[in-house]
């Protein structure tokens, strides 16, 4: 959506080109956090960043693993790409005073500043072309899919408490009524259905095509230069020719079934949370053209820790630990032995690349989430809400396994009933001294940023000793590939031998990911998506000689 924004605002004919129903793929569920650093937006929190800082940063992090200037591209062009949202189109940003990056004992991380958010969005607007946008994973909606964020929790947690609480969420609560009755849906965008809701908003204003439910079945080419592509929808097939050239955004190879299986480790995940569609399918056409995949990533995708339930429908539902619970006091994860095996408060990518390290036996997938009485009913585990919720259906279906002691519990998981009392010993050491001796959980400001601040002295360190203690199992899932394309710094494929494929670009997790497999900081996979979407669409249109139109537009 980036790519066909900007070129639009070259001036070019754009036609947008989706394989499911749906737009937005897994940004469309993310929260949508944007690392694009050095924006209008960082002053306004006070971030103190400069290149040199930034990129310091992503050395240390990245290293070899993705080409500095490939980073440096992205680093330059970021700051003018969200401007240029934000002046001409219906995209817009927020920071927030606190988003610290994942990396942050590294030198040059910042705690707020380069990771933006998209501001909520009320799409009534968009009208019918609403039902366009992928709904968010209904696990992260309340009352049949209303959509919350950060903002709206504690409102609605004080509901009862607070007369301005009570007010907040009858107000969202009536907003979603309403659009439930006119749309079929919430039209209350938030996270990452505003930030597809918003592109999508400009895309149409600026008179990009859209056509859903259609297949790319040929990349066509005229010497060694791209010119068009056959497109099939139901029983149609047409030709398209391509004066600028063809930008591929379909989500990476990670639902390729040969690709999946060669290229990620054992046991390969069975369970995906990110969206349908990137099959790449697309991937094998541009093989065919000379394009190839990177090989120097740390990972080749990136992970998060995942629970699975199986939905009243029969669709199983796949949740992402992201930073709600693994960090809280009186919650740990242990492996069969029943020990800890990493700093629970580290990055979902961390964590689930440590799940594959520690696996080598097969004693870590799945894993397992501990908590004891205390803390379930205050945080919440997984799919399980926090204040308390019923977890009678939880029990009853598996999803959540309890035990009256720690022998029960091991007993019923099937792991090392005196290794989980030893880890629990441990922790509860750990909770009264505040220090981690093991993995030294707690001791960064993005580690501290996800425990609780009310509790002390370690925010993240809690004891457990309330009885029953209960577990959620976690297998690692990727939310997307770091493996991609490999591109120049305008996004055009290349060969092996260095030349460019004209005509044929990437951007995404189609493109090889400019931070090598590593997640350095919240957002850095959608950031690079929108920046070197921005990059595509303006070289291909000026390959096409649109002329750009009026900055009002």
């Amino acid at each position: 959506m980036s790519a066909a924004i900007f070129a639009a605002l070259q001036g070019a004919d754009v036609l947008l080109v989706e394989r499911t129903e749906y737009l937005g793929g897994t940004s469309a569920y993310s929260a949508a956090t944007t690392w694009i650093p050095l924006t209008h937006h960082a002053a306004t929190v006070g971030a103190e960043d400069s290149f040199e800082k930034v990129a310091g940063f992503l050395d240390r992090a990245v290293g070899n693993r993705s080409p500095r200037a490939m980073r440096e591209a992205f680093l330059r062009a970021g700051p003018n790409v969200v401007a240029e949202l934000e002046r001409r189109t219906e995209v817009r940003f927020r920071p927030r005073p606190f988003h610290p990056d994942y990396l942050y004992e590294l030198e040059g991380a910042t705690p707020c500043g380069r990771a933006l958010e998209p501001e909520p969005f009320q799409a009534d607007v968009l009208g019918n072309t609403l039902k366009l946008i992928r709904p968010p994973i209904p696990e992260f909606t309340i009352l049949g899919g209303m959509m919350v964020d950060r903002d709206d929790i504690p409102h609605l947690m004080a509901m009862g408490k607070s007369l301005k609480s009570a007010v907040y969420s009858a107000h969202i609560i009536g907003k979603y009524c309403l659009s439930r009755l006119r749309y079929g849906r919430d039209a209350r965008l938030l996270m990452g259905n505003a930030l597809i809701g918003r592109m999508l908003a400009a895309a149409l204003r600026l008179g990009v095509d859209i056509l859903t439910e259609t297949e790319t079945v040929a990349l066509e080419a005229t010497g060694s230069v791209v010119t068009g592509l056959t497109l099939r929808q139901d029983d149609t097939t047409r030709r398209v020719s391509a004066r600028g050239g063809i930008v591929l955004a379909t989500g990476g190879f990670a639902r390729h079934p040969k690709m999946r299986r060669e290229k990620l480790p054992q046991p390969v995940p069975e369970l995906s949370p990110s969206a349908p569609g990137h099959t790449g399918a697309l991937h094998d056409l541009a093989f065919e053209l000379g394009a190839y995949h990177g090989e120097d990533a740390a990972q080749p995708c990136f992970w998060a820790p995942c629970s699975h339930r199986r939905r009243p429908d029969g669709t199983m539902a796949v949740f992402p630990h992201f930073v709600f619970d693994r960090s809280k006091p009186g919650i740990i994860s242990v492996g069969r032995d029943g020990r800890r095996f990493v700093n629970e408060a580290t990055s979902y990518h961390l964590f689930g690349a440590a799940q594959f390290a520690a696996n080598r036996d097969g004693s870590h997938i799945p894993a397992y989430l501990i908590a004891d009485a205390r803390a379930l009913a205050k945080y919440g585990m997984g799919m399980i809400r926090p204040g308390g919720a019923d977890i009678r259906p939880y029990l009853n279906d598996g999803y959540l396994t309890a035990g009256a002691t720690l022998d029960e519990l091991a007993a019923k998981l099937g792991i090392d009933a005196e290794g989980l009392k030893d880890s629990l010993a441990r922790m509860n050491r750990y909770a009264e001294t505040g220090v981690d001796e093991d993995f030294g959980r707690g001791t960064t400001v993005y580690d501290k940023a996800n425990g609780d601040p009310a509790h002390g002295p370690n925010p993240t360190l809690g004891k457990l000793e309330t009885a029953p203690f209960y577990a959620v199992r976690l297998w690692p899932g990727d939310i997307g590939s770091a493996t991609g394309l490999v591109g120049d710094e305008n996004a055009r494929l290349l060969r092996r031998d260095g030349s460019v494929i004209e005509g044929l670009y990437a951007c995404g997790n189609d493109l090889q990911s400019i931070m090598g497999g590593v997640y350095p900081g919240p957002g850095i996979t959608v950031g690079p998506a929108i920046v070197f979407g921005a990059i595509a669409g303006r070289h291909a249109a000026a390959r096409a000689g649109a002329a750009p139109r009026s900055q009002a537009a």
